[in-house]
C-alpha cells in the first residue's frame, strides 16, 4: 500500500463520524465557486467577442496538454503482471496507456538508487532491478515529460533513528542533526548531483565526480556504467509534501527546515556542500521542483523565500536567490477545507471546491516575486469506490467512473484558467483496487485498459492539446476560449454536479461550425458539423465538457 493510502487510512475516521446535517451543511453551504466573470442576467447569450477576459497570468503560452499529467511508478512501465520477474523491457501494454498523458510524475524511491550509503544505481538498480536508463529513454522518445520525485529515505538512513521513530518518510538526515542546517541533507544532495549528473543535459560534467556501483549480484547480472548527460529529464522534485500535518515529528518539516533541506538538494547550499552535491551542480538548467505541499497553504511557501532572501541572499538581477524553481502543491477538489484541515465527506466538482480560490493564492505569490515563477499542481483526482471521502459521485445516470471523468477534466479547464502551469493527477492505477480507503481507487486505467477519465484527457489532447487559454466568456455554462495561431476553439460546460443542461449561444461568424463531444472507450472525440445562423450558433451544453470550432 503507498503512503498515499496510508495516510487515507490515518484520517478515515474523521470523516466517518459526520452526521447527515453536516454532511448537507458541507454540500450546500460551504460550495467556494470560482470566482470569474459573472453572467449577464437572465442571459446565456453573449457575443463570443465580448467582455472577454483575458487571462492576466505570467503563463502565457502554456498548453491545455501540460494540464494532463499523471503520476505513476517505475513498474507501471516495466512490469507485465504476466512475467512480473521481467523488468529489462518496456510492458507495451501499459505504455500505450502512459502515452495518453504529456507528463508522468515518477515517485522514485532514494532506496532503489542508493540502496547502500555511497553506492549508486540506476541500470539496473540493485533494489528491484529498475532500469531507469530505459524508462526515461523512451518517455523522451515518444515526447512525454518526466518530473522524477526523488522520495522518501533509504533504509541505511532510517536506521539511524530509536525503533519507534523509524519511518521512510521521515526528514532526510542522519538521527541527531539539525533539520536546519543545510549541511545536515548532504547526503541526499550528493544523491541529487548524481541523478541530475547522469539524466540532465550536461556532458561537459567533470566525470571524477559521478559514481555508480559497478559490482554484480550474480552472474550475468549487467554492470551499472558511468552515464552522463543523457539528456532525457529536465525536471526533478525533493520529496513529498515535506509538511506532514498527519504523522509523527520526525516526518515532519517547518517551511524553514525545508528550505534549509532545498538549498542542500539545489545547489549544495550555494556550493558549500562540495562539488559533487546539489542538482544545479551537476546541471545548471535542470529545474528544481519544491515537493508537493499537503496542505495547500501559500504562507508555507512565503516562509521558504524569507529563508532564502535571509540565508541566500539575491541575485545579480535583484530576485531573491530561492533554492527551487517551482512551487509545487496538491490539491482534491472535495467539500473539507484543507487549510484547516476540516474534514470532507464527498468529492466536489472543482468550481465549487476550494481549487480555484487556491490557484489563485499561490499563482498571485508567484507572481508578486521580482522573478515570477510557475506553479504546479501535482497531485489531484477522485475515487470511484463510494465508501471514500474523495469520491466520485453518482450524477445522475452516470456512474462514478464516468463522474471522475468529467470532473477530471474539468479540472484542467479550472487550472489553466486560473494561471497554474502543468498538473499531474494520482494516478495512473489504483493503489488497491475494491478498498474504501482514501486515494486507494484514484487510478485513471485499469486492467490495460483506459477509465473514462483517460479517455476525455487523450482525446482532448489529440484535439487542442496544442491550444492555449485565452479567456473565460461566460460563467454559467462556463465558456472559454482557447488559441492555437489563428485558430479558435472553445470550451463549454456545466459548472455543476446535479445533471444539469443548459444552452449557450456563441457568435462564431462563420457559415459553419464544428462541435466536438467526448466518448467513453474512444481514442477521439465524436465530431458533428452543423450550419450557423447568421454565423451565430446555439449549443446544448452539460456538466462534460463540448467544445466548438468554427469553420467555412
Amino acid at each position: 500500500m503507498s503512503t498515499k493510502s496510508q495516510r487515507g487510512m490515518q484520517i478515515l475516521f474523521q470523516s466517518k463520524i459526520l452526521t447527515v446535517i453536516l454532511f448537507s451543511t458541507f454540500l450546500f453551504g460551504r460550495c467556494r465557486p470560482e470566482k470569474i466573470i459573472s453572467p449577464e442576467k437572465n442571459s446565456g447569450k453573449i457575443s463570443a467577442g465580448a467582455n472577454l477576459k483575458l487571462s492576466s497570468y505570467s503563463g502565457v503560452g502554456v498548453q491545455l496538454k501540460d494540464m494532463f499529467g499523471i503520476n505513476a511508478y517505475e513498474w507501471n512501465f516495466l512490469q507485465d503482471p504476466a512475467n512480473p520477474n521481467l523488468k529489462s523491457t518496456i510492458y507495451e501494454t501499459n505504455m500505450s496507456l502512459i502515452k495518453s498523458f504529456s507528463g508522468v510524475r515518477h515517485y522514485l524511491g532514494w532506496a532503489r538508487m542508493e540502496s547502500t550509503k555511497g553506492n549508486y544505481t540506476f541500470s539496473p538498480t540493485h533494489e528491484g532491478s529498475w532500469d531507469y536508463d530505459l524508462i526515461y529513454t523512451r518517455c523522451k522518445q515518444d515526447g512525454i515529460l518526466i518530473l522524477a520525485d526523488i522520495k522518501n529515505c533509504p533504509p541505511w538512513l532510517v536506521n539511524t533513528y530509536p525503533n519507534d521513530m523509524q519511518d521512510l518518510e521521515n526528514a532526510p538526515l542522519l538521527y541527531g542533526l539539525s533539520k536546519a542546517d543545510p549541511a545536515s541533507y548532504i547526503d541526499q544532495a550528493h544523491m541529487a548531483f548524481q541523478f541530475a549528473a547522469r539524466y540532465g543535459y550536461n556532458a561537459n560534467i567533470d566525470r571524477s565526480l559521478v559514481k555508480v556501483d559497478s559490482s554484480v549480484r550474480w552472474t550475468n547480472d549487467p554492470p551499472n556504467q558511468v552515464k552522463v548527460g543523457m539528456s532525457v529529464v529536465s525536471y526533478v522534485e525533493c520529496d513529498n509534501e515535506r509538511d506532514k500535518w498527519w504523522k509523527g515529528p520526525a516526518t515532519q518539516q517547518t517551511a524553514e527546515e525545508y528550505a534549509a533541506n532545498m538549498s542542500a538538494f539545489y545547489d549544495g547550499d550555494k556550493g558549500k556542500l562540495g562539488k559533487n552535491a546539489g542538482v544545479k551542480n551537476a546541471d545548471p538548467n535542470m529545474k528544481v521542483v519544491m515537493g508537493g505541499l499537503a496542505t495547500a497553504n501559500v504562507d508555507f511557501v512565503k516562509k521558504m523565500v524569507e529563508w532564502c532572501r535571509t540565508n541566500r541572499g539575491y541575485r545579480a538581477d535583484g530576485s531573491v536567490d530561492l533554492c527551487f524553481d517551482i512551487i509545487n502543491y496538491h490539491y482534491y477538489n472535495n467539500n473539507g477545507n484543507i487549510l484547516t484541515h476540516e474534514s470532507a465527506t464527498i468529492g466536489l466538482p472543482p468550481e465549487l471546491s476550494m481549487a480555484g480560490q487556491i490557484a489563485d493564492s499561490f499563482v498571485q505569490y508567484a507572481n508578486s516575486l521580482a522573478k515570477p515563477i510557475p506553479v504546479w499542481v501535482t497531485e489531484s483526482g477522485y475515487d470511484i469506490n463510494q465508501g471514500s471521502y474523495q469520491k466520485a459521485l453518482y450524477v445522475g445516470d452516470k456512474l462514478p467512473k464516468d463522474t471522475q471523468a468529467d470532473w477530471i477534466l474539468r479540472t484542467s479547464l479550472l487550472y489553466i484558467r486560473h494561471g497554474i502551469q502543468r498538473v499531474f493527477y494520482y494516478q495512473l492505477f489504483d493503489d488497491t483496487p475494491n478498498v474504501d480507503v482514501q486515494y486507494a481507487t484514484s487510478g485513471l486505467a485499469e486492467n490495460g485498459k483506459r477509465r473514462p477519465a483517460a479517455d476525455f484527457i487523450l482525446q482532448t489532447s489529440k484535439l487542442m492539446g496544442s491550444y492555449t487559454y485565452a479567456g473565460t466568456i461566460n460563467a454559467d455554462p462556463l465558456v472559454d476560449k482557447y488559441l492555437s495561431g489563428s485558430q479558435i476553439m472553445y470550451a463549454l460546460t456545466i459548472p455543476d454536479f446535479r445533471a444539469r443542461t443548459g444552452t449557450y449561444t456563441l457568435d462564431l461568424g462563420t457559415p459553419k461550425a464544428n462541435i466536438y463531444t467526448l466518448k467513453t472507450g474512444a481514442d477521439a472525440v465524436v465530431t458533428t458539423q452543423v450550419n450557423t445562423v447568421d454565423g451565430k450558433l446555439t449549443v446544448n451544453v452539460s456538466e462534460t465538457p463540448t467544445f466548438v470550432q468554427g469553420t467555412n
